[in-house]
Order: structure tokens, then sequence, then C-alpha cells
């Protein structure tokens, strides 16, 4: 797996991370906080922020900012990480970004409707991947980004026939993983794979190679139920 390929994944199997911003509070030092997050169709992370929050006032300030994720794994100095550096900007509308996050956490939908929070689009600069011991790169903007293609234009209806269709076998493929799954349905689908939303949970599978579009997606996930 490449290098961009290996930091988009880790980015992609978690759904919190450490957001880092300039505090203004406390002038000249960083300001650590956990947020959930999910990555939109060019792989930037799209974040949920209070108004009131800490890092909102310092976003507000100073829009550059790290997040760092980090896989599983039982030794952190052998665990794959990526320290994402990139600038934060307001999505107004949110759109199609705002609409993926909330379809991965659907109770956003409501406080975000009564109280004040913005979406939050994260536009790489750089990144910093750790990916185990002592391997340690750089990697551009250009090469971390994946290749524009129809999936995202695709990916919601894409899942609801795949749902609709194969209801069973998804549920099937997540008793593979986690025995006794009572339901299972596709909640995303990118370049690098797809996520199952099950009960109260949700599982990452990562394709063998980056796909080109809807239909190499469509036939991937296709192959994996068969």
């Amino acid at each position: 797996m490449n290098l961009a390929r290996q930091a988009r994944c880790v980015l992609r199997a978690r759904r919190h991370a450490a957001l880092s911003t300039q505090s203004q509070a406390v002038t000249g030092y960083p300001f650590g906080s956990a947020v959930p997050y999910v990555l939109d169709a060019a792989a930037a992370p799209i974040i949920l922020v209070s108004r009131l929050a800490e890092h909102a006032k310092n976003i507000a300030a100073d829009p550059r900012v790290s997040l760092i994720a980090i896989a599983d794994g039982a030794d952190l100095q052998q665990a794959a990480r990526v320290t994402y550096l990139g600038r934060a900007s307001r999505l107004d509308p949110p759109g199609d970004a705002g609409e993926r996050y909330l379809r991965y956490f659907p109770a956003a939908r409501e406080y975000r409707s009564q109280l004040d929070f913005d979406f939050f689009r994260i536009e790489p600069v750089t990144l910093r991947v750790i990916a185990g011991f002592a391997r340690a790169h750089w990697l551009s903007r250009e090469a971390y980004t994946p290749a524009a293609s129809d999936l995202a234009a695709r990916e919601e209806t894409l899942a609801a026939e795949l749902n609709a269709g194969c209801a069973e076998r998804l549920r099937e493929l997540a008793c593979k993983r986690t025995p006794g799954v009572r339901e299972a349905g596709i909640v995303g689908i990118d370049c690098d794979g797809f996520d199952l939303q099950t009960d109260g949970d949700i599982m990452r599978f990562d394709f063998d190679e980056c796909v080109a579009g809807a239909k190499e997606a469509q036939s991937r996930i296709a192959a994996l139920l068969n």
C-alpha cells in the first residue's frame, strides 16, 4: 500500500481525533481537543464545531490546525499514525460534505439545528505519516488527495441500492467480523473502501486498492458479498 493510501486508510478508520489549534486564551501555546470527524470526497476532514467551543474561537483567529489519528494497536510505537496539518474554513452551506457527516453522526443533526454549530473543512497543507517504528515520512497535499471521480455524486444512491438489494449479505459480512450482528447497512463509500453501520457501531472495510469510480466500487463490494 502506498503512503498516500495508507494515510487515508488510517484517517478513514477513525471516527474521532485530537485537534490542535492556536490558543487565543494562552498566547503561543497549542490547544488540544477531541473532535468527531469524517473525510469528504477529497479526503479532507469535516468537523462540526460549537461557536462557544474554545477551538472555534481559535480557528476564527487563526485557521492553521493539525489533527492526529492513530491506528489500532497495542504498541503505540509500532502503530501507524497520521498528523494532518491544514487550514480550517467554515462550510456555508455545508452541502454534501455536511450531509455525509450527519450520516455518520446522526445525533448531531438535532443539536446542530437547535444550537450554534458550524461545519468546517480542513484543507490539507502537508501530512506527517508514521508507518511504524522509525518509518516517518512527509506527504504532500498533491500526493495525498485522491483523484476526482463520479463516486462522490453517486455515493448516497449507490449505498441505498446496495442496502435495499443486499441487506442480508451485508449482515453476513459484518457477522464474519463480529458474530451476532442483527442489522448492517452501508453508510459511506469512498475510493479506498466502505463503512457498514451495524448495531450501534461502524465497521470499516478497505478495498485491496484504490478504485477509479462508482462502477468499480460497486463491483468490489459485490465481489465481497458473493
